[in-house]
């Protein structure tokens, strides 16, 4: 069984996601509750996209707001399989196989006894209970994992080429559709691919570094072009991926920013900036709103280290950021689209609530999530912090290979720090930090053993 244990660890992850898809069904099964968890907004792309064969959020008119990739992933699935919870659970179940087997080769090729780090931290990944739920909602996570494991992966495989032959372009290649098909899904990784260029140079050469990457490059931009074309020719605009960095950009820099995420709540709930757009959902509605959290930015210079210090908090938080969610109570939203207005309790803090009937996001505070699974992830995910934190003093001296694991937490981190952090965007990077914390976990077992002899 041991010499089969990346399969065994693939066992329990289909297993572990199965149990708890059917064991909650009135979360999970979107078809027969009618409330999507997750982003309904990528389901109505699907729907459209099967419909019309034009991708926007309003059948029939075409849009960038978000980027494209999952959506036309989604209603892959649906055409395929049916418009289901069940359909689109079985696919990222799959994704997440994928990961933890690019997870199993990263450990294996990086450290020590990598196959049992490997292994070890796939298992970790397999158990995760944020990620379990997480990736059998309608969401993109375990798509854009896949991606972002396997661009990893490729980097180590690209690095360890000695000679410029056929397989170093043909793992140049494929990194570089990897990196534009992620371009597509969540545009975070030019910041890493910057980073993997300084990692290549700690074994290689400025040349030989620049000749595997190079393509790299080049290949992610020719993949990302027709996007890029087709959204010149709707909107007259250079629009890369997505219009959302207006609205990600102002939540996460704002008035309002340091006071919800102490309040305990998600900065999507923040009331939007006045633009003068009548279409939300425009060019011009993105610029304003980036604008907008420019504008504060360059007003109030005095608080960009109390901003940072408070978004590096939430991308690193023990506890699930956010701790609150609106809930039915007498506040009420500015609208039932996301954007909610401040209320004050009757102790004077922020409070937010009046839910649409039917919003999945009043699922979040019932007693199963609450005060059942905020504390069990409390206590996974701040363990396997704290070993990870070790792991990370303890492989120092492996530091030209592991480093590339830190530099997927650091320039993560800078992202959401630009933006906005929670911990569902953080996740996807938390089973590469696993891969210190099964490493601790190997290195004291080994000091175990030894005593024992």
């Amino acid at each position: 069984m041991l010499q089969h244990k990346l399969l065994v660890v693939l066992a329990i992850c289909v297993v572990a996601r199965l149990v708890v898809f059917f064991a909650v069904p009135s979360v999970f099964r979107f078809e027969q509750t009618g409330a999507v968890h997750g982003s309904d907004a990528y389901d109505t792309y699907a729907q459209n996209l099967l419909r019309t064969g034009i991708y926007g959020r309003t059948s029939g008119v075409p849009d960038a707001v978000l980027a494209p990739l999952y959506s036309y992933v989604l209603a892959g699935v649906y055409a395929t399989l049916g418009r289901s919870g069940l359909a689109v659970a079985s696919t990222n179940i799959v994704f997440d196989c994928l990961s933890i087997i690019c997870l199993y080769f990263i450990g294996k090729r990086l450290f020590k006894h990598g196959d049992w780090v490997g292994a070890l931290a796939g298992l970790f990944y397999a158990l995760y209970p944020y990620l379990i739920f997480q990736n059998l909602t309608l969401i993109d996570t375990p798509f854009f994992m896949v991606l972002l494991y396997a661009f990893v992966l490729l980097m180590v495989l690209l690095r360890e080429r000695v000679s410029l032959d056929k397989g170093i372009w043909g793992l140049a290649a494929l990194a570089g559709v990897i990196l534009g098909l992620s371009m597509l899904t969540r545009a975070l990784l030019p910041a890493l691919a910057i980073l993997a260029a300084l990692w290549f140079l700690f074994r290689l050469s400025l040349w030989q570094t620049v000749m595997r990457l190079l393509p790299v490059a080049v290949i992610g931009f020719v993949v990302m072009l027709p996007w890029i074309i087709r959204n010149y020719g709707l909107y007259g605009a250079l629009v890369p991926t997505a219009l959302n960095y207006g609205d990600n950009f102002y939540q996460g820099n704002s008035e309002y920013t340091i006071p919800y995420f102490r309040a305990g709540y998600d900065v999507q709930w923040v009331p939007p900036p006045p633009i003068k757009s009548a279409d939300v959902f425009s060019l011009d509605a993105a610029r304003e709103r980036f604008d907008a959290g420019v504008t504060y930015l360059t007003t109030h210079p005095e608080q960009i280290p109390d901003l940072i210090w408070t978004k590096f908090l939430i991308h690193w938080s023990i506890d699930i950021a956010p701790r609150k969610n609106p809930v039915n109570g007498a506040v009420p939203r500015l609208d039932y689209h996301g954007n909610a207005l401040s209320g004050i309790d009757a102790q004077g803090n922020l409070e937010l609530g009046q839910l649409p009937p039917g919003d999945p996001v009043g699922e979040y505070s019932s007693v199963l999530f609450d005060q059942i699974g905020r504390p069990i992830h409390i206590l996974y995910w701040g363990g396997l912090l704290l070993l990870g934190i070790i792991g990370i003093g303890l492989s120092w001296r492996q530091w030209r290979d592991v480093s590339l694991l830190w530099f997927v937490q650091i320039s993560m981190m800078v992202m959401y720090i630009i933006f906005h952090p929670s911990t569902r965007y953080r996740v996807p990077t938390d089973p590469l930090l696993f891969l210190f914390s099964a490493y601790t976990v190997i290195w004291l077992w080994q000091r175990f053993v030894a005593k024992a002899k």
